[in-house]
């Protein structure tokens, strides 16, 4: 499954899906797709968000259905890579004070 987020203020993302639910609830959301934050909770998602990637940067966030197979090369995607997109598509929307939406 894949999982798009869309806002006025930036292009659209799209990650996998069980990536893009655990960045979800990083952010303080359920982790329920199809899901939304209005305008004025944007910035505390994004607050949320950025707080667990300054926590754990490093911490390997790779999809677990993926084609890779995990351990045998010792590579991993970062929590702080696979958030990046998805913290300048929040601090667009803040900035921009418009609504995010995401849904499979």
């Amino acid at each position: 499954m894949l999982i798009t987020f869309e806002t006025k203020a930036y292009a659209s993302i799209t990650m996998f899906g069980d990536v893009a639910v655990t960045l979800i609830k990083l952010m303080g959301h359920s982790g329920r797709v199809p899901g939304a934050l209005m305008a004025d909770d944007v910035p505390t998602a994004l607050a949320q968000l950025q707080a667990a990637v300054q926590a754990q940067p490093d911490a390997p966030l790779d999809p677990t259905n993926g084609s890779a197979t995990d351990g045998e090369d010792g590579q991993h995607v970062s929590l702080a890579h696979r958030a990046l997109p998805l913290i300048e598509l929040l601090t667009a929307a803040a900035a921009a004070h418009e609504n995010v939406m995401w849904d499979a």
